[in-house]
């Protein structure tokens, strides 16, 4: 066959392509699984490490990253926002994902930080009666507001009333008794128990003071604040109780909406023949206070003062 000098170099040529083309390719997927870390990007982890948020749920469709006071949900996908304590603040931006790993851009730090609300300053709790047991200082009726089929407000992320209600109360019941005050509870279980039954029964024991406890609700969700609610023709005593509860619940970090007149005739307050309140411990509907009000330390923290209230108006 004769040369042809032409042949050969289109060939040459296009070997050398196809070998240009090959680094080509190499070269790129090297700089996608080699590299550490996108340029001005962060991982979900640091940015919740850097915002002081503890990452939750992981991924489909977001990540949720919390503390005490906090809620972020960042949406990682094209166009996705991020909501700080349900409100938006902007969009995600480009999210690249290299090695297992999530990274969204670095500016979304000072972009939530903004809109986080800081830790509040919290009062050392002191109780203000003496540590040694009172005996025989009184008897109170403490009411687990709902119940049973009747689980009253549910908060965003799915907390139960109800439940928040006698997690307290039980808690304020084992301050009491070590305290030296008879107590006796409306219900100890999910169980309901109707309205006229609970009056029914503070009624029979004459306590020296009912508490019906629960939480909150608004469907304005930034409505935040502890509450306590008097019959609109109440006694002085019931109103002394109510004045030396919000005094001690200060303590709890929570804004206080203060003592106020039920307007709605609340059987509770207004068919209990005896000195009696209903104490709204925050807002469930709140993001930031519904997330205190179901973690355990918080519960405490809340049972305490609400004792410590009882006690000081014993």
């Amino acid at each position: 066959m004769p040369f042809n000098p032409k042949k050969i170099i289109a060939v040459v040529i296009l070997f050398i392509c196809i070998l240009l083309a090959g680094c080509g390719d190499s070269a790129s997927r090297g700089s996608l699984t080699g590299q550490s870390r996108p340029a001005y990007c962060v991982t979900i982890q640091e940015l919740g490490s850097r915002l002081g948020l503890s990452v939750g749920q992981a991924g489909n469709p977001y990540y949720e990253l919390t503390n005490a006071n906090n809620t972020v949900r960042v949406f990682t996908y094209d166009g996705g926002r991020v909501y700080v304590n349900g409100t938006a603040v902007g969009t995600v931006g480009p999210v690249q994902r290299v090695g297992g790993d999530v990274y969204v851009p670095e500016l979304l730090v000072p972009k939530i930080r903004s809109s986080l609300i800081p830790d509040a300053p919290v009062k050392k709790w002191t109780p203000s009666y003496s540590t040694a047991p009172r005996i025989g200082s009184g008897v109170v009726v403490i009411d687990p507001g709902h119940g049973g089929r009747q689980p009253g407000a549910i908060s965003y992320l799915g907390y139960h009333e109800d439940d928040i209600n006698l997690q307290i109360a039980n808690k304020v019941v084992g301050y009491l008794r070590q305290a030296g005050v008879e107590v006796i509870m409306t219900r100890t279980t999910d169980t309901t128990v109707t309205l006229d039954d609970r009056v029914a029964l503070a009624n029979r024991v004459n306590p020296d003071l009912f508490v019906s406890i629960h939480q909150d609700a608004n469907p304005k969700r930034s409505m935040r604040g502890y509450l306590i609610l008097v019959a609109s023709n109440a006694s002085q005593e019931s109103k002394q109780a109510a004045r030396a509860l919000d005094r001690n619940m200060e303590t709890t970090g929570i804004s206080s909406r203060g003592m106020r007149k039920d307007s709605r005739g609340l059987r509770v307050l207004k068919n209990t023949t005896c000195p009696a309140v209903l104490v709204e411990c925050g807002h469930i509907s709140n993001p930031t206070e519904e997330t205190l009000l179901e973690s355990p330390g918080f519960q405490s923290r809340m049972a305490r003062a609400i004792a410590d209230g009882i006690l000081e108006y014993l």
